[in-house]
């Protein structure tokens, strides 16, 4: 098997030459990596989104594009058009941004329903359909959207079958005091991205993603991710609960960590620190129960709380 291991530690070392402070968040897109999922990072401007993605781009050494969303931006914008050519007298299909390896979706609410539409097979089936005719998207193929949580003048909120094509959902957070006058000492001359080379290749970040998915999970973890997935459909304040789609990203991103902390098989707590990114976008909380102030991060800590974690051995 791969050592997923050395793989991460590889990656967490030159993605924390930018990114000052952030391990937690830096753990969860490498583990979204290596499910081959997409990430959605939910902060307010300027904490290094952006550049947390290009900072990733280049460590793998993959094609990096950058979709801005606009009100007024087009499907064929995102995915690509056909062109008719004179000489030939055919259609011809010219890819857009949406044809790379790491795809940056900025400010993804401000696109209409419509433009948010053209990434729901890519994200899903890593494919995009134009004119009848089907394109196979580039491997790896990750999407990082972004979205500001605080203003919502001139937003589109995303539906909830985008929300569920995305393996996790993050925040940035501010830095706290030393890590931001690291920042401005890193920064003073150039900004240190400029410096940053690959480190992994894409081929590796594959054979990654497949030793991943073998990882060893116990009939009792596995029933025990269900027992979580259920009690969201389940709870009275939760309006719509997690989808199976839901259970395999506990699943595969249980399995994604336990790795990365170097052992061959999933633990509880591996689904227990994950559940909190990996549910709360798929949940619809009640409007009574939002007027309380009820969360649906809230709910996921609540429902670890009440289900009984499993006993026993879980390597074999």
């Amino acid at each position: 098997m791969t050592d997923l291991k050395a793989f991460g530690e590889k990656l967490f070392a030159n993605l924390e030459t930018v990114i000052i402070g952030k391990r937690n968040a830096l753990d969860l897109i490498t583990i979204g990596l290596l499910c081959q999922g997409h990430v959605l990072i939910e902060d307010v401007p300027g904490v290094g989104k952006t550049v947390l993605a290009r900072t990733l781009a280049k460590s793998l050494g993959c094609a990096f594009n950058r979709l801005q969303f606009t009100p007024d931006m087009l499907p064929s914008d995102v995915t690509g058009t056909s062109i008719f050519n004179q000489e030939n007298r055919k259609f011809e299909f010219r890819p857009g941004p949406l044809f790379g390896q790491i795809i940056l979706a900025d400010e993804i609410n401000r696109a209409t329903p419509k433009t948010q539409a053209a990434l729901l097979e890519a994200m899903e089936e890593r494919q995009v359909t134009v004119d009848g005719q089907t394109h196979i998207l580039p491997r790896p193929f990750m999407v990082l959207a972004t979205q500001n949580p605080i203003e919502y003048e001139g937003t589109f909120p995303l539906p909830e079958a985008q929300l569920d094509r995305f393996l996790l959902r993050l925040r940035l957070g501010y830095p706290g005091a030393a890590d931001e006058i690291r920042i401005l000492e890193n920064q003073q001359l150039r900004h240190p991205i400029e410096s940053v080379e690959a480190v992994i290749s894409a081929d590796e970040v594959l054979q990654a993603a497949d030793a991943v998915r073998e990882i060893f999970v116990s009939p009792a973890v596995k029933r025990y991710i269900i027992d979580i997935v259920h009690r969201t459909r389940q709870h009275a304040d939760i309006y719509l609960g997690a989808s199976p789609r839901g259970s395999l990203a506990l699943f595969r991103s249980a399995q994604a960590r336990a790795a990365l902390l170097g052992r061959d098989y999933v633990l509880p707590d591996d689904v227990k620190a994950l559940a909190g990114a990996v549910l709360p976008h798929r949940m619809i909380v009640n409007p009574a129960a939002r007027l309380r102030d009820v969360t649906a991060e809230k709910l996921v800590q609540e429902i670890l709380l009440a289900v009984a974690v499993p006993g026993g051995t879980f390597n074999a």
